[in-house]
């Protein structure tokens, strides 16, 4: 596990690095007039602000990467992956996801969940948001409900949530979603 990110001892060592790149620019410290320590002080001290930008930089670099990492098991995991607030809107939603419900993402975006939920189960979804919502971080629920694709068909579909909640913000629920089977409409419950 990593260990927390010290400052301070993270300044000293760079300090000490920055002090070892200019040690032939360096004045004897007994001898050294107060402009000579002084200039050595803004050299060193603009090495150490180099040292970190360029640390700046990779750690920048290596957080896109894992974004776009990131991206792409979201975007073409085989699941239908989803978010939804505590108004039981979708803030995000992945390309399966979108192949499951028959809309563009564009068109599932702040869009309630509850519309492609069957009317038959909409009591149970209600239900299941709010018991969500209030659930211990970390907390994962299944269950089924049957859900209405844009072109009207009914399907039997398994979820996986998960309520999230962040730091400052309200909680947010991860949805997973698989078919379990097409349903004609004189097969419904």
């Amino acid at each position: 596990m990593a260990s927390k990110w010290n400052g301070i001892e993270r300044r000293k060592s760079l300090r000490t690095a920055a002090e070892s790149l200019v040690a032939s620019l360096s004045p004897e410290a007994m001898t050294a007039q107060p402009v000579e320590a002084l200039v050595h002080e803004l050299i060193v001290h603009k090495i150490e602000l180099e040292m970190q930008n360029e640390e700046l930089r990779n750690t920048h670099a290596a957080l896109e990467e894992a974004l776009e990492r990131y991206r792409d098991l979201y975007e073409f995991a085989p699941v239908a992956y989803l978010t939804v607030t505590p108004e039981g809107l979708i803030s995000d939603i992945n390309r399966i996801g979108t192949e499951l419900l028959g809309v563009s993402s564009h068109t599932a975006i702040n869009r309630r969940f509850a519309t492609f939920v069957a009317p038959e189960d909409r009591g149970l979804w209600n239900r299941q948001v709010v018991n969500l919502m209030e659930c211990a971080k970390g907390e994962q629920h299944a269950f089924d409900l049957m859900l209405t694709r844009a072109d009207g068909t009914v399907f039997r579909a398994h979820l996986d949530c998960l309520c999230r909640k962040m730091r400052n913000t309200p909680p947010i629920l991860r949805v997973a979603v698989t078919d379990n089977g097409n349903m004609n409409p004189a097969q419904e419950k």
